[in-house]
């Protein structure tokens, strides 16, 4: 494993940690050895315990005394106390950017939107999965509320804890575009109201389709 440069080095290891972790190289409730970490990256514990205090403070790891530090374990009560926020705050965050919304601004989105159809059509999951990160995000920036996109951002490392996948359930995939073209509407006829609420039963919908998951005998 290739040696980490002096410059920001505690930052820089929150980084490579926080890659592992979604990655679920780390997985949740694993314990985090400072030690063998160290002598991995070849530095001291001093900025690694700094690096996990910057990870604890996002909520993906947990400091216990006198027992150490474990990647944080995302629960079903967790998401459930998580996503009507993620709805609230994300509905806001559609209001807000059609307030601020240019022509150019809703071609951008849009463009991505077509993306999502194109992907729904040939059944890409991941590609689905990505061009839905980029729409939110794109929403979430147009918002040009800092305070929003700070809090949005910490929730959504959180959800990267989970493993479960909501695309894959069956028939998610579609019903998660028909709700796009809901919201992607209600942005081109600068419909406020409509575009909030469409954003806020969006993300309650996908907390459904994870919960339909963990009731699965599957799983």
């Amino acid at each position: 494993m290739n040696r980490i440069a002096p410059t920001a080095l505690y930052q820089e290891v929150a980084e490579r940690l926080r890659q592992r972790i979604f990655a679920h190289e780390l997985n949740p409730g694993t314990w985090i050895d400072e030690q063998k970490l160290a002598e991995q990256y070849g530095i001291s514990r001093t900025p690694l315990r700094e690096a996990l205090k910057v990870l604890a403070s996002e909520g993906l790891v947990e400091l216990k005394p006198r027992r150490g530090c474990y990647v944080t374990e995302i629960s079903r009560q967790d998401l459930d106390d998580i996503f009507p926020l993620m709805a609230m705050l994300e509905g806001r965050c559609v209001t807000e950017a059609i307030g601020r919304a240019k022509s150019a601004d809703i071609a951008r989105l849009k463009k991505i939107h077509e993306q999502l159809e194109s992907a729904a059509r040939d059944g890409r999951i991941d590609a689905f999965f990505e061009a839905n990160q980029e729409f939110h995000r794109q929403i979430q920036l147009l918002s040009g509320n800092r305070w929003l996109l700070t809090v949005i951002q910490d929730l959504r490392k959180v959800l990267k804890l989970s493993r479960l996948h909501s695309l894959s359930l069956e028939g998610r995939l579609q019903q998660s575009l028909d709700e796009h073209r809901v919201i992607m509407g209600a942005l081109e006829a600068g419909d406020t109201a409509k575009a909030e609420k469409a954003m806020h039963d969006h993300l309650l919908s996908g907390r459904e389709a994870l919960a339909k998951m963990q009731d699965s005998p599957a799983k």
